[in-house]
């Protein structure tokens, strides 16, 4: 099956508008960025970084850092805004966890964080995949913290308890977009379903840091923005995301508009007071760009949160 996406039909050509000048990214240390390459090609390994042509790869690769994109390269859905390939997808790999929890150790990684694409051609959505990955890279990586970016789980069941059973130190669910433009953007999500993971993996485990991103740039409005954080924190969020929608291609959805790291700076602000511990918010922020500082500064916050409890 040949990729496809929702706004192909309607609007087979969306011409990409020009990069402003605050969006540059740059490779920092070229020997460290080729290492990390030939590690994932070596192990046969896919990361959201390829596969979704994420802006920071070079940033995050010259550090050696990877997001790891499990479960194949071949998504079931088709969501405008995503570079990801659509199609129907392989069998699982049996040995990617273990290929995983080594290529986390020969990266030296202390934060890993783990994603991947939708499989709703498995019964448990893949649930069961990303509890071996986590057990496994555990196992191997004693000291490593471990970020999970799921999908849905939409029309699983509970099946997404698998993946909190295997206690991850974070876990991420991006809403992506506000709920207006979920019929366009996101076809075969479902913004209160999302909402609603979020709400009982926290319920489920309270010690997991949740976490949650949305895309400026597709349309959304301000208002439409700050409800987003409202029902984020409803669902007792600790941590949000916000960064700029980047068009893929001519057949992705058309981008509306680059948004200033001024207003970027404001949102930021504005999710702070709100109550989320910690707000990343700039026109590159990714789920998991600098995950792994953003992890440690959650953890300090949680722990001074403890001892102001006890002092009351």
């Amino acid at each position: 099956m040949k990729p496809r996406h929702p706004e192909k039909v309607n609007n087979p050509i969306n011409p990409i508008k020009k990069k402003p000048k605050w969006i540059r990214t740059k490779i920092l240390d070229s020997q460290k960025y080729f290492e990390t390459k030939l590690l994932l090609n070596k192990k046969k390994l896919h990361t959201v970084c390829q596969e979704a042509n994420c802006p920071n790869i070079s940033e995050c690769w010259s550090k050696q850092h990877a997001t790891f994109l499990i479960m194949g390269d071949t998504c079931t859905r088709a969501c405008a805004f995503c570079d990801v390939k659509t199609g129907k997808p392989s069998f699982l790999d049996n040995s990617e966890p273990l290929k995983i929890a080594q290529a986390t150790k020969e990266l030296n990684l202390k934060h890993v964080v783990i994603t991947s694409v939708d499989r709703d051609d498995l019964k448990d959505g893949g649930a069961n995949h990303f509890f071996k990955v986590i057990m496994q890279t555990r196992l191997l990586n004693k000291n490593t913290t471990i970020e999970v970016l799921t999908p849905d789980f939409l029309k699983k069941g509970d099946s997404y308890k698998e993946v909190v059973k295997a206690n991850p130190d974070v876990f991420n669910h991006n809403i992506e977009t506000v709920p207006s433009l979920y019929r366009k953007i996101r076809p075969g999500s479902r913004y209160f379903a999302s909402v609603n993971l979020l709400k009982m993996v926290k319920e489920l485990n309270k010690t997991i840091f949740t976490k949650s991103g949305i895309m400026l740039g597709l349309g959304e409005t301000k208002d439409e923005i700050l409800q987003v954080m409202d029902d984020l924190l409803s669902a007792n969020v600790d941590f949000l995301t916000i960064g700029q929608y980047l068009q893929p291609s001519s057949k992705h959805y058309p981008l509306q508009r680059y948004v200033h790291p001024d207003e970027f700076e404001e949102l930021k602000n504005i999710a702070l007071s709100k109550g989320f511990l910690i707000v990343s918010s700039s026109p590159l922020t990714r789920s998991s760009y600098h995950a792994d500082e953003d992890f440690a500064k959650m953890k300090k916050l949680r722990e001074k949160q403890y001892k102001c409890q006890k002092l009351q």
